[in-house]
């Protein structure tokens, strides 16, 4: 009973129609390198109407290629968008594949539709990170010496194989016994243990050589603490961490013990000393607290037992033999397997820049991220002429990206917090200011002056308010990546980030 004009199956303002209108106006000629043409069989899908089906999929949270399928038959939109030929879920996922890398030069063309429509604001940009799922499990993490284990096995394994077709070679077996193949499978779990092996053996040479290194600056710091002189910070702990402790403890006995030889010298020729006398050695605060500096190291150099019934003690460096690339991220729930999300937001709530980091800390990311939103807002420009719009103003950032380097660096106007939102809140009510920093003022020192300033605090109030209702729309749309691997992560962050700016546009500007 439906009408046999499609065009009357959906109101004119639907997101499916708007969705089409988009593809229509792009530059899809890197999704046609992918598009088989001249073999047998029926003629190839049109690579526009896939990634417009992806689109549409992906703006609802759908990523399933089943069930894409599926509502390709049951969904009038669906049916809409695929003329009515659904596409088999093979198809689309074997077309979001192959056609990954062209997904972030599609991104960048939506991002000038919308400066065409102007929209994204770049006065402000506000920049954060959020950890999104693998396709793999946590769980499937292992360690060198399983992964030697099992390259070691495969290399025996081919070993025998290829003794035993030695020995078949002159029987009358021997070509069908050529044509076997080993029973790897099809699905590379071989190449991701070899790639999770070699991955663990270049981190624990990496983290052998930093070791080293510390050693080295360590055994530093004792010779200068037994020589007598000061040594300011935490002690490492180390081989020297020991030594280090009664070195200083003997420091601060020899000048305590300096002091009280002092005044007893002022009282033997008749002098009054100024000040309170010193107290013995055993009461000495600075004294008390070297004696239990030493005595916590003689406790950790001391060997312990394990209990009884404990697990044996998980390695520290590991791989995941799923997806190699993924790394274990710390959230506020708990652990997950999967990637680092970075999103640069303008203030009209538009995705201008989104990459994938393997780092569990934000703090690498903030250049890149504000070097890329400087090309998106110089791409807007070139494409708009608005001077207003399209030049970056402030860049903000949380807390997690504070670093000298990253205050220092050159680059736009830039507010990034130093402490916690609510710490920060309260110091900037408690201790306002105003002006621009004193001179001579550290990148930090001046970084602290202009978040207590009354416009410095009002402006970063907005960060908040830009980047994390736009990375919850993120999450509804892609809370786990569907393909394993870097680039295959980053390929489908832009297609979420795609999705989210069509979505954002249409329901700004309705068609």
């Amino acid at each position: 009973m439906l009408p046999v004009d499609m065009r009357d199956w959906l109101p004119e303002d639907h997101l499916a129609w708007f969705v089409l209108e988009t593809v229509e106006v792009l530059d899809t000629s890197g999704l046609e390198r992918s598009r088989r043409v001249g073999a047998a069989g029926r003629a190839g899908y049109d690579p526009r109407m896939l990634f417009a089906l992806l689109v549409y999929a992906y703006c609802l949270g759908i990523r399933s290629s089943r069930a894409i399928e599926r509502l390709c038959s049951t969904d009038v939109a669906f049916r809409v968008l695929c003329a009515q030929d659904p596409p088999d879920h093979t198809t689309i996922a074997r077309f979001r594949a192959e056609t990954g890398p062209a997904f972030a030069d599609l991104f960048t063309q939506v991002l000038l539709v919308v400066a065409r429509a102007g929209m994204a604001r770049f006065g402000t940009v506000a920049i954060d990170g959020t950890k999104i799922a693998a396709n793999a499990s946590i769980d499937a993490n292992r360690g060198r010496d399983w992964l030697a284990q099992q390259v070691e096995a495969m290399v025996t394994e081919a070993e025998q194989v290829d003794a035993d077709e030695d020995t078949d070679e002159d029987t009358d077996d021997a070509a069908a016994v050529s044509d076997r193949v080993s029973g790897s499978g099809g699905s590379g779990r071989r190449e991701r243990i070899r790639a999770a092996a070699e991955q663990v053996k270049q981190e624990l040479a990496r983290r052998e050589a930093v070791g080293h290194a510390a050693a080295e600056g360590a055994l530093a710091r004792r010779r200068r603490s037994e020589a007598g002189e000061q040594v300011r910070g935490r002690i490492p702990t180390g081989p020297h961490h020991l030594a280090e402790a009664q070195a200083h403890l003997a420091r601060e006995i020899g000048i305590h013990q300096a002091k009280l030889e002092r005044y007893a010298g002022l009282l033997a020729v008749g002098k009054k000393p100024m000040g309170r006398p010193p107290v013995p050695i055993e009461a000495s605060s600075r004294v008390l607290r070297a004696r239990r500096v030493v005595e916590a190291a003689r406790a950790a150099a001391a060997p312990t037992s394990a209990p009884k019934g404990r697990a044996a003690k998980l390695p520290s460096v590991v791989a995941n033999t799923t997806d190699v690339e993924s790394r274990i991220m710390p959230t506020r729930k708990g652990f997950l397997q999967g990637y680092n999300a970075q999103l640069a937001v303008t203030s009209d709530h538009l995705i201008a820049a989104v990459a994938i980091s393997q780092s569990t800390t934000d703090q690498s990311s903030l250049l890149p991220m504000m070097h890329a939103a400087e090309l998106a807002a110089a791409t807007c420009h070139a494409t708009s002429g608005d001077d207003l719009a399209h030049q970056i103003g402030t860049v903000l950032a949380d807390a997690g990206y504070a670093s000298d380097a990253n205050l220092a660096a050159a680059g736009p106007a830039r507010l990034i917090a130093l402490a916690k939102r609510r710490d920060q809140a309260k110091v900037a009510a408690t201790e306002p200011t105003s002006g621009p920093p004193p001179a001579g003022s550290t990148p930090r020192q001046a970084m602290a002056h202009r978040l207590r300033t009354r416009e410095g605090a009002a402006l970063y109030k907005r960060r908040g308010a830009t980047v994390e209702p736009v990375i919850g729309n993120v999450k509804k749309i892609l809370d786990r990546f569907a393909r394993r691997g870097l680039d295959a992560a980053a390929s489908e962050l832009h297609l979420a980030a795609l999705a989210h700016n069509l979505k954002r546009i249409h329901v700004a500007a309705p068609a």
